[in-house]
């Protein structure tokens, strides 16, 4: 690929700059305003015309603020005259609400899509979405990208070589399968049962040996930390040493943080993919690698 402009959105403006220092490219700094009445202001500072755009714009809460940042950013590049212009969505907002739980609903993610593409984005970078058969959903090229390596390489350092990865729901295995790769002290996971009206969460054990052993909870997201929590709480109950947690996109709602702690985990880690405390593993060099293979 030839030289690319790497655009920080609003929300995400530091991993923006991240990004570019590791492809070493021009930035195109964004003039962004809010007006008194909630509408957002975009303004490049810079020229995009014949030129392939990066436009790096997570989607965290304001979800619905920062997705329309998101499309008068993809929007105004391809005005401008940019020859190719990807989306770079670390978390995307609504990729939970993909399916019809109950009768009646919007499939919001579905929605999320048709306005990506409406917007003019030719290729869409995301991580670790919540449901894999999303990515198939675009029309336009559509990457998911993983920080489980990143994360397990920094646990591996913080001194949990060889502890187990687990999975709060087998839904998540893949993401411990990643971890067990660096890690290697094995996997397993937890079955999960989660009430759709009320949002309890119900979890038991299923055949996992932590007993004496370090133990790292992995999910795609930590939000109000029940999920976590729980886990957490089970395997201190199974033996397990110590019991860390870690997540791509670090929500961390309300007293989330207190909850996984007081049930005894070490501690929590979590991704620049949502900026914030618990931000400390960069995915910037994991989106530039990729990027650099993009013809």
């Amino acid at each position: 690929m030839e030289a690319l402009l790497v655009i920080p959105g609003p929300a995400s403006r530091e991993l923006g700059l991240r990004v570019a220092r590791h492809l070493k490219c021009e930035v195109i700094d964004v003039a962004f305003k809010v007006f008194p009445d909630g509408e957002s202001y975009i303004r490049f500072n810079g020229d995009v015309r014949g030129s392939d755009v990066v436009v790096v714009q997570s989607t965290p809460p304001p979800q619905d603020s920062n997705l329309i940042r998101l499309f008068l950013l993809l929007d105004n590049a391809k005005r401008l005259g940019a020859k190719r212009v990807i989306a770079v969505v670390p978390y995307l907002a609504y990729s939970r609400q993909d399916k019809i739980f109950l009768e009646g609903e919007a499939v919001s993610i579905n929605t999320i899509i048709k306005l990506i593409e409406a917007s003019g984005a030719d290729y869409l970078y995301t991580f670790n979405i919540h449901s894999i058969d999303i990515m198939k959903r675009f029309t336009i090229p559509a990457y998911n990208l993983s920080a489980i390596p990143v994360l397990a390489e920094r646990l591996k350092y913080l001194g949990f070589s060889k502890a187990v990865s687990v999975a709060p729901d087998k839904g998540a295995v893949k993401l411990v399968e990643e971890a067990d790769k660096v890690l290697n002290g094995g996997y397993g996971w937890l079955e999960k049962h989660r009430d759709r009206v009320t949002g309890e969460i119900r979890m038991e054990a299923k055949e996992i040996d932590v007993k004496g052993k370090d133990a790292v909870v992995f999910d795609d997201i930590i939000s109000t930390g029940g999920t976590m929590a729980e886990a957490v709480k089970i395997l201190k109950e199974l033996g397990a040493r110590r019991v860390y947690v870690a997540c791509t996109h670090p929500l961390m709602l309300g007293n989330s943080e207190s909850k996984i702690l007081n049930n005894g985990a070490e501690g929590i880690l979590g991704t620049d993919t949502i900026p914030g405390k618990f931000s400390s593993v960069s995915v910037a060099k994991v989106i530039a690698e990729s990027l650099s293979k993009l013809g």
